[in-house]
């Protein structure tokens, strides 16, 4: 870190940036997680970037709140999904109690159980957007300092994945 002003800024050798922190799974590399609300068929709802190290089940509720309001219908648009289906790392109560709160039926496999809970049936739509969004190797590999330009990096990657399943149902 260098003096700049009233502040520390990075060096241009030095790695990281923000919003990275050290992986638990990784041997503590750096790194940043990528976070997905989709749609029943796998389109981008939500989406937000944090630290490799930031638990899953603090953008929980963060994500919900960023759902777009959907039109169609007359009347006031709708906001909340009627129902989140998550794997074990978003398991908490106080997130369960939040969502109910919410009138979202929380679909979540606990921590300590089986792996038969049958969310499988429905977590791999999440699995295979993910894998859509990282055929861009901007967005597998993270080459940006910067978590604003890659957060923007990832909108513009899910915008194209929703421009590609619109091509493609036409």
């Amino acid at each position: 870190m260098v003096a700049g002003g009233r502040r520390l800024e990075s060096r241009a050798g030095e790695k990281g940036g923000s919003a990275t922190g050290p992986s638990p799974v990784d041997r503590a590399r750096t790194g940043s997680k990528h976070h997905l609300l989709v749609d029943a068929t796998g389109i981008p709802l939500a989406w937000t970037l944090t630290g490799g190290n930031r638990n899953d089940v603090t953008q929980l509720i963060p994500l919900v709140e960023r759902i777009p309001p959907v039109r169609g219908k007359v009347g006031r648009p709708r906001r909340r999904p009627d129902r989140v289906a998550a794997d074990r790392g978003y398991d908490h109560d106080k997130y369960r109690v939040q969502l109910r709160e919410r009138g979202i039926a929380p679909e979540i496999a606990r921590r300590g159980t089986g792996h038969r809970s049958g969310l499988g049936r429905y977590r791999w739509v999440v699995e295979r957007t993910f894998a859509w969004l990282h055929q861009f190797k901007r967005l597998l590999v993270r080459y940006d300092r910067r978590a604003e330009i890659h957060e923007a990096f990832l909108a513009l990657g899910c915008c194209l994945v929703c421009y590609r399943r619109l091509k493609n149902s036409l």
